[in-house]
Order: C-alpha cells, then sequence, then structure tokens
C-alpha cells in the first residue's frame, strides 16, 4: 500500500487557499478514483481504495499545517507502511506557480508542514511532490500562503491539480524515477 498525505489547513476558512493545494491534490485523486474519505482517525481524515493499479491511501491531517507529522507518524505506523511508500504533496513557495517537481527524499526547505513530518518520522527518506505557488512580492509569506485565491488563480490551479494526480497516479504504478523523469521538466 501506498500513502498519499496531501499537507493543509482544516476548516472552511483555509479550503481555497495556496497552503491548501496539498488537501486540493488529495481531494482529486478521491474523486477521480471515487475514494471516500469519510474516515476519522490518526490525525486525518483518510479512505482506501485502488489507484494506479495498488490499494493507495489518501489522507488530509487534521492537525494544521505545522503539526503534519502528527498523522504521517500514525497512519504510517498505522498500516504497517515504510516512509518509502509515503508520498507527501504540498504547496512549494521556491517554485513558479504551475510547476511540480517530485523528489525521492530530502530537507523541508523551510515549510514547516514538511518540517514536522521530518521531524516526527525521524527521516528525511520519503518521497514528496511539491506543487509551486511562487514566492509573493512585497508580502510576508505567512499572510500569501493563507490568502483566498481569487477565482483567476482558481481555474489556473486546476490544471495544476490535474497534472499533480497525473504524477500521483505514475509514482503509484510505476514509481519515483519514473514520475520525476515525466513530470520534473515539463
Amino acid at each position: 500500500m501506498i500513502i498519499v498525505l496531501g499537507l493543509g489547513n482544516p476548516g472552511p476558512r483555509y479550503l481555497l487557499t495556496r497552503h491548501n493545494i496539498g488537501f486540493r491534490v488529495i481531494d482529486t485523486l478521491a474523486a477521480q478514483y471515487r475514494i471516500p474519505l469519510y474516515k476519522a482517525g490518526y490525525h486525518s481524515y483518510f479512505g482506501r481504495g485502488q489507484a494506479g493499479g495498488s490499494e493507495v491511501l489518501l489522507a488530509k491531517p487534521m492537525t494544521y499545517m505545522n503539526r503534519s507529522g502528527l498523522a504521517a507518524l500514525a497512519l504510517c505506523r498505522a498500516f504497517n507502511v515504510p516512509t518509502s511508500a509515503l508520498l507527501v504533496v504540498y504547496d512549494d513557495l521556491d517554485l513558479p506557480p504551475g510547476k511540480i517537481r517530485l523528489r525521492p527524499r530530502g530537507g523541508s526547505g523551510g515549510h514547516k508542514g514538511l518540517e514536522s513530518v521530518i521531524c516526527h518520522l525521524r527521516s528525511e527518506e520519503f518521497p514528496r511532490l511539491r506543487i509551486g505557488i511562487g514566492r509573493p512580492q512585497g508580502q510576508d509569506a505567512a499572510g500569501y500562503v493563507l490568502a483566498e485565491l481569487s477565482e483567476e488563480e482558481i481555474l489556473e490551479q486546476e490544471v495544476v491539480l490535474k497534472a499533480a494526480a497525473e504524477a500521483v497516479t505514475v509514482f503509484v504504478r510505476e514509481g519515483i524515477n519514473t514520475a520525476m523523469n515525466l513530470f520534473n521538466n515539463r
């Protein structure tokens, strides 16, 4: 089984913010593969099903971004999944909007949610899918990532969400190297 953990903040206030693109990827996958996200536990809402020919668990932590590692650790332990089979999906200020990048491992790059995952797992050895949101000009990063998206930005993100869902499917079906080769240069 592969766990796909989308990072974000729970609640309607954060639904359409840049910081919640990880949640939105999970929602896109859940709709595409008809995997209901109705189970609550392990500090998250989650659902299990088939995607890309394999069993997957799609999850959204309910701990707020800075404590996402609680859900990552609880899910990996509960379902006996190694960190190599945990794909973390999150927003990245250092990538332009619309760009996605997969990596097999690495540091947090200053992302507080990813820092929490690394801290709780005590490892940087897990794959991740970074989704570009761009760095704000003349605005503090916290305000930028938590600001609600404009209608135009929501429409632009639909293309990114589809590409990210496709990248997750390739990751599940063929592994990180194939997914990186297909999506990191787009």
